[in-house]
């Protein structure tokens, strides 16, 4: 059974890269600070919008779907759950609550998951719902031609509860020490709570919403305001590879932690980065057409509605529609697709229109 060895682990992972990407987090933390205290209505409008991201995209990593539009309404609490996807949903919603609102009373303790878990299936009359798994499981994935291949062997199912103690008692001496960056040892927490995969299903959404845990009792709160899952569900195939490349050795206690650590980190950064593009274009641009003007510069590819929408928090949906009907005729943006599949991207006198303004920042 694989042992952890924090004290041991950390030391190693003080890499160049690693120490860069730490410094340009806490650059960006900075910032966010700044703006929750300059634009609170800004910030409390991108925490709404990311805990419906974070809900659908967490989601949708395990094939659990519904459509945007009962989504929203779940979100809300305005309609029933329909099938066994949107009540996972709402139980996914309801533990992405209660970590936003009570993380700093929640502690790190094998009982504390339990009840999450339990929780995570309070919508569905399940017999696993905050049960350490009763039975050995494998993470395997289908090949092309459908053949089930095992990538990794989690823990027995016998020895689950012990390693779950060695492993939060691990995360809170490492804490509790204050001799490494919170943000690497919630990696490793991550990591090896994946790698030991203590319930019969539900261990990938928990081990994002336990990351999430992590980072907010330790002042890491990005994933307020910026989907955190979601940045996860767009580079899931990097997301399985590190936690694979990160896996070999791992019972035995020779495995190497980077290569999780640092697309860990990445998420993280690209996070920040995010939330300084979209509040920063708010406080620099005069005004909300300049806003949206400079969205599109930046854009790779198209956008819907909906997203442009939720990029930029402080306008309404029909002030959007306005700005973006005004674009079209002034040929700065034109629309693609038709109906559900409507989508907006810039021309190329988009670019040339704000050259002169990006140049100049």
């Amino acid at each position: 059974m694989a042992h952890f060895n924090y004290q041991e682990v950390l030391p190693k992972l003080m890499t160049p890269e690693v120490m860069n990407a730490l410094s340009g987090i806490h650059e960006y933390r900075g910032k966010q600070d700044v703006y929750a205290t300059l634009m609170p209505s800004t910030m409390d409008k991108l925490c709404e919008i990311a805990k419906i991201q974070s809900t659908k995209a967490s989601n949708e990593i395990e094939n659990i779907r519904t459509t945007d539009e009962r989504l929203h309404q779940l979100m809300a609490q305005k309609t029933e759950p329909r099938n066994r996807d949107e009540r996972e949903i709402l139980g996914y919603r309801y533990v992405l609550d209660v970590i936003h609102d009570r993380y700093r009373h929640i502690t790190v303790s094998s009982g504390v998951l339990l009840q999450l878990h339990r929780d995570f299936y309070r919508y569905l009359n399940v017999s696993h719902a905050g049960q350490w798994k009763d039975s050995d499981n494998v993470i395997a994935q289908l090949s092309d031609s459908g053949e089930k291949i095992i990538r990794f062997i989690p823990t027995s199912a016998v020895a689950t509860p012990h390693a779950i103690n060695d492993l939060c008692a691990a995360y809170n001496a490492a804490i509790e020490e204050g001799l490494y960056d919170p943000l690497l040892i919630a990696a490793l927490f991550s990591f090896d709570f994946m790698s030991i995969h203590p319930f019969l299903d539900g261990n990938g959404r928990m081990s994002r919403l336990l990351a999430l845990l992590a980072l907010y009792k330790n002042n890491y709160d990005i994933g307020k305001y910026i989907s955190f899952e979601q940045e996860i569900e767009k580079t899931k195939v990097s997301y399985y590879e590190s936690l694979l490349a990160s896996s070999e050795g791992w019972k035995e206690g020779r495995n190497d932690y980077l290569p999780f650590v640092t697309y860990f980190l990445g998420v993280i950064s690209a996070c920040y980065r995010m939330l300084s593009e979209r509040v920063g274009v708010t406080a620099k641009a005069q005004t909300n057409e300049d806003r949206i003007k400079a969205y599109f510069v930046g854009l790779i590819g198209q956008a819907t509605k909906r997203e442009i929408v939720q990029a930029h928090p402080q306008m309404s949906a029909r002030t959007v529609e306005r700005i973006l009907q005004r674009l079209q005729a002034e040929g700065i943006v034109e629309k693609v697709g038709a109906a559900r599949s409507t989508a907006y991207r810039a021309t190329g006198k988009a670019a040339f229109e704000n050259s002169s303004d990006l140049t100049a920042e």
